[in-house]
């Protein structure tokens, strides 16, 4: 029988697929960039036919790269950035308008009008979620007041829309579905029932013939031109689960476009009251396992702003820029460029760069970039920290700005515990093709857990409280300075 499975990761910027073995090691990967838009300050679009024509390159590329065909492998897993929308034709699988990403603020105003109104404390006790542009069913009220005929489409159910797992399963497996991790990111889905909340669908003005089924992450999503998909998570629960997330108390934070940090807590929903997010984990049939999350929008993008810009060259030349420099400074960088989420939550914030002197160079820029990857990072803990009454004792990190040594250690300095780091840093990849082999029976669950966290590197704290506490005490005041700039 065959023992070989892909891993299929679409986020934000790039779509990767990844074979691996019985073993659990990757034998091939094949990547494509994804292009976004940005037509209007605060908008961020995606193209859907991009992401589906380069989910099917990428995947028969490392397919080929490992020897073998399509039809050889065992199952496939998908995994996908979470909360950005896709409205499509029915019939036809043509999308009907530009995909909104997640990281989209167009839609603050009407977040803001409902607060007034008084919704937001029945929609976090329904969904874990605050009212925020972030999530997906503001962006899909948006697209069915402004694109013409929508709504009347929708309501007969000729339209269908979906977070990016039910727009790719729609086009390569020909099912309207989506699992719960993905559900439960679109203030749609009462999270404790894991069904379609008739409420909130009327809130929001979303009609329910328009809605893909929500089904357990690990488990049967259909048939891949002849490879079964049996597993589907979000990409920050597809890392959780590549870092340990089977088992309750597992943490890890992925530093990619944004940073995002997850505690598994097991079967039961934990409500936050420090801005942080009750969410889906994973599911199997019959049991739904939860974890607390919390969300920066701006982590690695900011290096690639910093990039984009003509300050940093090469990925990695943001580490060697920033340890030539003994400290900051003074130099902070809130990155700030779509809002700030998590347990800020304003999405009237904007990018700061402060302490700028005639003797700043690209160098600090780049260690500034750096360290609020970090700062971020360790906002989010000690909101945790503050929600369980339980202090971290390590941390684990992932992501591709997780290559950085400096940031590795100035996270571990900022934090004052180990910061692990694995020597598979694509655990999202990692995290769904685990659960693709549990959902085809290739595993058990003792064979997961057994298969995460191999080879770790661990970055060990050296510096004294007091200059932890200064560092946090600088950042602290370039955030009250960065924040209701609009």
């Amino acid at each position: 029988m065959a023992e070989h499975l892909a891993a299929l990761d679409l986020g934000t910027t790039g779509v990767r697929c990844a074979v691996y073995d019985r073993e659990g090691r990757v034998v091939a990967s094949a990547y494509r960039e994804l292009p976004l838009r940005y037509p209007e300050p605060g908008w961020v679009e995606g193209d859907p036919e991009t992401m589906v024509a380069a989910a099917r390159e990428v995947v028969r590329e490392a397919a080929a790269t490992a020897g073998l065909r399509w039809p050889d492998l065992r199952a496939v897993g998908i995994t996908n950035q979470r909360e950005t929308v896709v409205v499509w034709d029915r019939r036809t699988g043509e999308p009907l308008a530009p995909a909104i990403v997640w990281q989209d603020r167009r839609t603050a105003p009407l977040c803001e009008r409902l607060r007034a109104e008084g919704h937001e404390e029945a929609v976090r006790a329904a969904t874990g979620l605050p009212l925020d542009p972030y999530f997906s069913a503001t962006k899909v009220a948006w697209l069915l007041d402004h694109v013409p005929g929508l709504r009347e489409r929708a309501e007969r159910g000729d339209a269908a829309w979906g977070t990016v797992d039910a727009w790719l399963l729609f086009r390569l497996a020909g099912v309207h579905a989506t699992d719960v991790t993905n559900a439960s990111r679109t203030l749609l889905l009462d999270l404790r029932t894991g069904e379609w909340d008739d409420g909130l669908l009327a809130l929001f003005g979303i009609p329910a013939a328009s809605l893909p089924a929500v089904r357990p992450s690990v488990g049967e999503f259909g048939s891949w031109e002849g490879v079964p998909v049996t597993a589907v998570l979000g990409d920050q629960q597809a890392a959780l689960f590549g870092q340990g997330g089977l088992v309750p108390g597992a943490a890890k934070v992925t530093w990619g476009t944004g940073a995002f940090l997850l505690l598994a807590v097991g079967p039961s929903p934990v409500a936050s009251r420090h801005g942080l997010l009750a969410t889906a984990a994973w599911a199997r049939e019959g049991e739904v396992h939860y974890a607390l999350e919390g969300s920066a929008f701006v982590a690695g993008a900011a290096l690639g702003w910093l990039r984009d810009l003509g300050v940093l060259g090469a990925a990695g030349e943001a580490d060697v820029l920033a340890r030539s420099l003994p400290d900051n400074e003074g130099v902070y960088f809130v990155p700030a460029l779509a809002g700030l989420g998590a347990p800020h939550w304003d999405p009237h914030a904007r990018g700061a760069i402060l302490g700028l002197t005639r003797g700043t160079t690209r160098a600090h820029l780049a260690r500034a970039a750096l360290e609020a990857i970090a700062y971020q990072t360790a906002d989010l803990v000690r909101a945790m920290e503050g929600d369980t009454g339980r202090a971290f004792s390590a941390l684990r990190v992932d992501g591709g700005a997780a290559r950085s040594d400096f940031l590795c250690q100035f996270q571990a300095d900022l934090l004052g515990i180990p910061v692990l780091r694995p020597g598979d840093l694509e655990t999202t990849s990692r995290g769904v093709a685990l659960a693709a082999g549990l959902g085809c029976g290739l595993w058990t669950e003792r064979e997961v857990v057994d298969r995460v966290g191999l080879g770790m590197i661990e970055f060990t704290p050296a510096v004294s409280p007091a200059q932890r506490e200064s560092w946090q005490e600088g950042w602290r005041r370039a955030v009250d300075r960065a924040k209701g700039w609009v």
